[in-house]
């Protein structure tokens, strides 16, 4: 792909990192409070949880961020190609 199509892309996944990171957190709460019938995560200075559940929060959200920011990405190249021709990736 010819770098002026790469500095083309360069917004795109800019404001995909951004959305991804929105979009993950608010799934995240969500799940959370599915899981542990609570609002809101432990942190990793609360004394007041264990290790393991501040371990599992961190996974899970982790989890969800990459899932949604690789499906966002992913759409977002796919939408680039049919406009450009080219795969931002290449």
């Amino acid at each position: 792909m010819s770098k002026g199509a790469k500095l083309a892309y360069r917004p795109i996944g800019l404001v995909g990192g951004v959305l991804a990171g929105t979009l993950s957190g608010i799934v995240f709460k969500q799940v959370w409070k599915l899981i542990a019938h609570e609002d809101d995560a432990p942190g990793a200075l609360q004394s007041e949880y264990g290790t393991g559940e501040v371990l599992l929060a961190a996974a899970v959200q982790g989890a969800i961020f990459a899932v949604t920011k690789a499906a966002i990405d992913r759409f977002g190249a796919r939408g680039f190609t049919k406009l450009t021709g080219a795969w931002p990736g290449d």
